[in-house]
Formats: C-alpha cells, sequence, structure tokens
C-alpha cells in the first residue's frame, strides 16, 4: 500500500479536530478583549501651572534649565501658536475635560465646578472603551469650598483613580498634601511636584498591561504661592522654591523680558519662577524614563502644557494671568506619539482650550457622536497643514468678588485683540498688537487711527464667537442676576448659558 496517500487525509482530519476543540468566545469575552487585540494607544496628559509659552529652552529661552522638556519636544511636535482661550486654572480645566465653552458647562469662573451632568467627559469616553483612567494632582473643579476631599461618583468626572488637594498652593515639604482613596488627609515628605510625581510612577506600576491607560498627572508650580514685601515696599507675587532648584540659577545675571524694568525684586519672582519650572522638567523627566522602562513609550500619546502663562508685572499687569497678553493667554502644547505625529518638528497652527479635548480623540482614533465647542485638528496635525484655524476666541468671565476684569477678544496669525466693558474698559484690557512686527507686544495700536479697520475688524469677529454662546457681554452684575440659590460655587445643576436663556423666556 503507498502510505504518502494516506498522510494527507490524516492530516486534514487532524486539523479539524483541532479546530472543533479550540474554545468558543462569548460576545462578552470579544468586548473583553477588543481593546488589547487592536492595541489601543495611552493617553498620558503631563500639566504645569501657570506656566508661561515663553519659559522652556524649545521656546525660545537660552537662559532656562529645561533638558528634559526640550528632549521631549525634539522627540515631538511643538505648537507655537496654542492659547488659554479663558486663562484661568478652573475654566482651562473644564475645557479640556469637556471640550465645551465654559458657559456652557458652568466652570466659568474659579472655584465653580464642572457639571456632570451636561455631555460625555474626556474620561468617560475612555472608560467606555476599556481604558483605565487616573488624576493625580492639582484638580480645582470641585468648587465651593477647596479644602475638601472630591467626592466619589460623577464629580470625579469618569476618573476612576483620583489623588489630589483640589486646590492648595503651599507646595513645600510637610505642607503640600492629597486626599488619599480613605478620603483622608495625608502630607508629603517631599515638595509637592516630586511627591505627585512619585504617585504617578507608582500608578503606572500598577496598570494591568491588557488594557490602556489615560492618565493625566496636574503639577501646580511655577505658580505663584503668596507674595512678599519687596525692596520698594510693594507687594509682589512669590515663587521661592526647594533650595537646591534655586541654586540652579544666579539671580544677578537673570534676563527679563523685554520691556520691563530688572527691579531686584522682580528678579527674585524670575529666580523662584524659573528654578521651579526646572523641578517641573526634572518630574517631568522621571515620567518619560517610566514610559521608557515599562516599553510604553510608542503606544503612548503623551500631550506637556500648562493651563495659562504669567505676565511677571510685564505690561504693568497686577494679576499673574487674566489677560489678553500672550505671556497671560498663550501656552505652551507639546505632543509625543510616535508613528503618528511629527517628530523633531513644530507648527504655527492655531489652538485653543477648546479644542484640545476633540483633537486628542482624533488622534487616538476614538469618534463620538457629541457636539464640541472645539475643533478636532488631529487630521490637520496629521497632514501637517496650518489653516484650519483662522482665530482662537479669548475671554475673560467677572462676578465681582475679585480683582479681575471682563473683556472679550480674538487672536489670529497676525493680530492679538481685546475689547473692554464699561469699567473694564481700560488700557490693559483694550489692546491691538501686530503678532509679526512686534512679537513682544510693546506698542499697544488699540488707539491708533492707522489700524481702525483692523481693529473693527476684529471687533466684529469678537462678536461673532460671542453670539455663539449668547454671551451679550456679560458681566458681575448679569452673573449676580441669575446666580442660582446655591450661588456658584456649589452649582452642579443648570449652566449660566441655560440660565440666561431661561431669564430671557427662550
Amino acid at each position: 500500500m503507498d502510505i504518502s496517500r494516506l498522510i494527507l487525509p490524516l492530516l486534514l482530519l487532524a486539523l479539524l479536530c483541532t479546530c472543533d476543540r479550540a474554545p468558543q468566545k462569548s460576545p462578552d469575552d470579544e468586548n473583553t478583549t477588543a481593546a488589547t487585540d487592536a492595541r489601543m494607544p495611552n493617553l498620558l496628559i503631563v500639566l504645569s501651572d501657570q506656566h508661561s509659552y515663553d519659559m522652556l529652552g524649545s521656546y525660545g529661552n537660552d537662559q532656562i534649565i529645561t533638558p528634559n522638556l526640550d528632549r521631549f519636544a525634539a522627540q515631538g511636535l511643538r505648537f507655537t501658536h496654542a492659547f488659554a482661550n479663558q486663562p484661568v486654572c478652573t475654566p482651562y480645566r473644564g475645557m479640556i475635560l469637556s471640550g465645551m465653552h465654559p458657559l456652557k458647562n458652568g466652570a466659568f469662573i474659579n472655584d465653580a465646578p464642572l457639571l456632570p451632568n451636561k455631555t460625555q467627559l474626556l474620561a468617560q469616553i475612555l472608560k467606555e472603551r476599556g481604558y483605565q483612567t487616573a488624576y493625580i494632582g492639582k484638580w480645582h473643579l470641585l468648587g465651593g469650598e477647596r479644602d475638601r476631599p472630591v467626592p466619589p461618583g460623577e464629580l470625579r468626572y469618569g476618573f476612576d483613580k483620583l489623588w489630589t488637594n483640589n486646590c492648595h498652593v503651599d507646595f513645600r515639604p510637610g505642607k503640600a498634601f492629597f486626599w488619599n482613596e480613605q478620603g483622608e488627609k495625608e502630607y508629603f515628605d517631599k515638595w509637592e511636584v516630586y511627591g505627585q510625581t512619585d504617585q504617578a510612577l507608582a500608578y503606572l506600576d500598577t496598570l494591568d498591561s491588557s488594557r490602556p491607560f489615560a492618565l493625566v498627572v496636574s503639577w501646580h508650580p511655577p505658580h505663584d504661592w503668596g507674595k512678599f514685601k519687596g525692596e520698594d515696599g510693594e507687594m509682589h507675587y512669590r515663587y521661592d522654591t526647594m533650595e537646591e532648584l534655586m541654586a540652579m540659577y544666579n539671580r544677578d545675571s537673570l534676563k527679563l523680558r523685554p520691556g520691563i524694568e530688572p527691579t531686584p525684586d522682580r528678579r527674585r519672582m524670575y529666580h523662584g519662577y524659573l528654578a521651579s519650572t526646572t523641578g517641573v522638567d526634572i518630574a517631568f523627566g522621571q515620567l518619560m524614563d517610566k514610559l521608557r522602562e515599562k516599553g510604553l513609550e510608542e503606544n503612548t500619546l503623551t500631550v506637556f502644557s500648562a493651563d495659562h502663562g504669567d505676565m511677571l508685572e510685564s505690561h504693568g499687569a497686577d494679576l499673574p494671568k487674566q489677560y489678553a497678553h500672550d505671556y497671560s493667554s498663550r501656552i505652551p502644547f507639546i505632543i509625543r506619539f510616535p508613528g503618528k505625529v511629527p517628530a523633531d518638528d513644530s507648527t504655527g497652527l492655531l489652538m485653543g482650550a477648546l479644542d484640545i479635548m476633540p483633537t486628542l480623540l482624533g488622534l487616538l482614533g476614538i469618534e463620538t457622536e457629541q457636539q464640541y465647542d472645539g475643533k478636532n485638528l488631529a487630521e490637520s496635525i496629521r497632514a501637517r497643514t496650518q489653516d484650519a484655524v483662522a482665530y482662537v476666541p479669548l475671554w475673560l468671565y467677572k462676578r465681582g468678588v475679585a480683582r479681575n476684569h471682563n473683556w472679550r477678544g480674538v487672536v489670529t496669525r497676525d493680530f492679538t485683540f481685546s475689547m473692554g466693558r464699561g469699567v473694564d474698559s481700560i488700557p490693559i484690557t483694550n489692546v491691538l498688537f501686530d503678532r509679526h512686527k512686534d512679537p513682544y507686544q510693546l506698542r499697544n495700536l488699540f488707539y491708533d487711527p492707522a489700524y481702525a479697520a483692523q481693529k473693527e475688524e476684529l471687533r466684529q469677529l469678537t462678536f461673532s464667537w460671542m453670539a455663539q454662546y449668547n454671551d451679550q457681554f456679560w458681566g458681575a452684575d448679569d452673573f449676580m442676576h441669575i446666580r442660582p440659590q446655591e450661588t456658584w460655587m456649589y452649582n452642579y445643576t443648570k449652566s449660566p448659558y441655560e440660565l440666561f436663556l431661561e431669564e430671557a423666556g427662550k
């Protein structure tokens, strides 16, 4: 008998038997492993607070020590025209987690909470798709009294893990703290940034490797932490930090921004600010080392940005932020996504905080049906085009209890414009700067008749975006008039947008 004739049938029979014995997946099993099979990318968002765009080496600052962030910029894409639409802590955080305008998401001023019931928020969307979600550091979204833990449930906005002090500005060892998962206050034995970074590193070590993660690390420095009485007898914002960081700079040789007098008190401010920023850079380097150590670098979309900048007394500003000027509203924004985003490159694509959430979801390949007030710029980033956005709306809302102003404006490729209302219509809120001819914004053209046409065009552009959100140049009196009984600080139900419409009978 020819044995070779039997081999093929026997092999086929064996294969059929093997197929018959293969385990059958249930629909639930398929859903559980879908994220792993598709190798869904991770998301890491790292934020510093009150960190101006010009305070990184990769943005042209030749005296600040930020080697880790500069290396990161060389590995990714650096945005040269990214802006905080509203340069204030709470509103910025509300925008990047919701993609909604602050009048619609509720977080329109500091300590007014992000409403949990208006749209799907970033972490909620990611969690539905199998992501492990965590947030570490400054939160500033709970509303009301700052010194309390964020309760479990909807006010965590989809984050499974949350280690935060909500908002606290003493970053020193033994003073900085966080609320643990039992709702108890624990103090760091090191500078807050380093303590929070340790928490992030530990979290990355506990991940389920079969599922993607989304982690936000939100550091508070280089934000000021109080004031000091200067040699000039005036009060100035304080930035002094750890001695080992301060020792990295020679105060007397520091260069200040163009157009500002380098007084001893301002040199002290700059000294602390630069030193704090270097501390942020050291912590960022530790995070990047951990990604490499765990083999996560290639499949992680990593973002570094800030909620707004710091004027550092430029332009005669009384406050560190809340102005349309670049030092206040323009932010660093750098992304790295190997193989998906251009590396060692920069883009002049205009971007606002409202665009961040839809853009990040777009880069992750996650589609949603909800409507955003910002734009998904993912395709422009991939295609390296820079004309998708004609202007970024800028604004500041005032409820009447803080020393801030009430203004609206826009930034285009060519101009920065803002206008005040009523008593807020003052030189620092009425500005028009030529972005090409005057990059340091030292010459205000708002009252220059030669720029009357440009000013009117920008004014009408401002009114056009205001109309989209029923913003009739609302000010402190208007917000007080529609204020809910529980006050804005403890309002978890209706947005200003809804309340203004109700007031108008619409």
